[in-house]
């Protein structure tokens, strides 16, 4: 199998050292001191009790590469937009294009039902570019339940977690997403198909919103939000009012707000990817997981005051850090 991983990071070194490692035709797009660690030393990854490290073909443009039988978007999302254009190098007739990003990719309403079918967001498709240049009948979801980091150039820190759900767009089953999920349980992760990736990326999400932007703002970790008795209720608050647009849209939630929040606060003194973000001065990924939400909810007729509210706060510091 022939895969692209356009975004070799934290959690796209871990799925390009797998693959590779089980025997795949990987290529990465990178960039920087990582590009250039990759290039002449490969890319290794460590884990709990085993390392190895692996040569793969990394370069700085999708000029560089051939088609591909899947491409795996990993990128921030900001990124995504001003590179989209550029990926066409890699996409063939039978290219599966795979979004592995954190929030609600541009591609999230074409097949729900409801007040947003069909609908294009602003929030994750200003432009349209995303749509007009990425999407194709072979598109595929797939979240990712992990924790990586890249501690150094060309190398990548598997700490926790190994689940990869992976789902046809158009939410069926389909050949693709069995294969890929196959694919990736056979190179040592918990890769699992379903017909319902719009509901793994919502549930996802709810988590997400609840945490990740108070904690930016806070600089608490996840088990000190949900200790902290002043905030916890605001995010409580946010992920209640999240529910609520995905009951609207036929996207229940399966647990309890609190008990999202405890399950949250297990991984510990543990920092959400959006204040890593902000602490390292890269740009903040708030209008796939936040902004979307207020734009879903405004359309469905669905109030949401406390993400609005906190999405103000957000795009306020984030833009005063240069990152918005």
């Amino acid at each position: 199998m022939r895969v692209c991983i356009v975004g070799a990071g934290a959690i796209g070194g871990i799925l390009a050292a797998r693959l590779a490692y089980a025997g795949h035709d990987v290529s990465a797009i990178a960039r920087g001191a990582h590009l250039q660690a990759i290039q002449k030393r490969g890319l290794t990854l460590k884990a709990p009790g085993e390392q190895f490290t692996v040569d793969i073909r990394a370069a700085a443009d999708a000029s560089e590469l051939e088609p591909q039988d899947y491409v795996i978007l990993t990128v921030k999302a900001p990124a995504l937009p001003g590179i989209a254009a550029s990926l066409k190098p890699l996409l063939g007739p039978e290219t599966v294009i795979v979004t592995a990003m954190n929030g609600v990719p541009w591609w999230f309403c074409h097949a729900l039902a409801g007040p947003l079918a069909g609908r294009s967001l602003s929030s994750t498709d200003p432009n349209g570019v995303l749509d007009e240049t990425l999407t194709r009948e072979r598109l595929l979801g797939c979240v990712v339940h992990a924790g990586a980091s890249v501690p150094e150039p060309g190398v990548v820190n598997h700490a926790a977690g190994d689940l990869f759900i992976v789902g046809d767009a158009g939410r069926r089953m389909t050949a693709p997403a069995t294969e890929l999920a196959d694919a990736l349980a056979e190179a040592g992760l918990d890769g699992r198909s379903t017909d319902d990736i719009h509901g793994e990326i919502w549930k996802k999400l709810i988590g997400n919103i609840g945490m990740g932007p108070i904690c930016a703002l806070t600089g608490a970790t996840l088990l000190g939000l949900a200790r902290d008795a002043d905030v916890r209720p605001i995010a409580a608050a946010m992920m209640q009012e999240a529910s609520n647009v995905g009951d609207a849209l036929g996207l229940p939630m399966d647990m309890s707000v609190e008990a999202r929040i405890e399950l949250g606060a297990e991984l510990g003194e543990f920092k959400p990817s959006i204040l890593q973000d902000l602490e390292r001065g890269r740009p903040l990924e708030i209008d796939a997981m936040v902004t979307v939400v207020s734009e879903m909810g405004e359309i469905a007729g669905i109030q949401t005051p406390t993400v609005d509210t906190v999405l103000a706060l957000l795009r306020g510091r984030a833009r005063r850090a240069g990152l918005y």
